[in-house]
């Protein structure tokens, strides 16, 4: 028998506004209400921010997408370049990797570039303990990352 918080969740989502955050401090937050059973959507992934000097962050996404399969390239791993699916990504690497949890969990979890039409009558809730904490010159974007290293919007 179902709990009465997986019926609410089922059909109300969690809309998550995700301006001005630091990218791993959400990713922990959002991966926790995955696995308590919550539908979660992520609106404004490209105003993610990353902190860490500009120049670091983008030689590090730029190795990041060196790697691939020593046997035939193209069925290396898929390097994401979107801002969503990078958050996605992202998240999922916090979850359990092989449990059904897990895996049940990252099905539940949905990001968007901006903010989709469907999920403006929802209340968006912001994390106070993601939110940057220094001004916005010592955090990168990750749509600027996302720009740089390939995404064409």
């Amino acid at each position: 028998m179902a709990s009465q918080e997986n019926v609410i969740s089922i059909d109300k989502p969690i809309v998550i506004d995700a301006t001005d955050h630091i990218a791993g401090r959400l990713s922990s937050n959002v991966a926790k209400l995955l696995l308590n059973g919550n539908r979660v959507s992520v609106v404004n992934c490209e105003k993610i921010m990353i902190s860490g000097t500009r120049t670091n962050i983008i030689s590090e996404y730029r190795g990041f997408l060196e790697v691939s399969s020593v046997i035939h390239p193209r069925h290396g791993p898929i390097h994401p370049r979107r801002p969503d699916t990078i958050m996605k990504k992202m998240i999922r690497g916090m979850l359990p990797r092989k449990k059904p949890s897990g895996l049940l969990a990252h099905k539940r979890l949905r990001t968007y570039i901006g903010s989709p039409k469907e999920l403006s009558s929802f209340e968006k809730i912001q994390f106070k303990e993601a939110k940057i904490r220094k001004t916005a010159a010592n955090y990168t974007t990750i749509g600027d990352i996302a720009k740089i290293i390939g995404w064409v919007e």
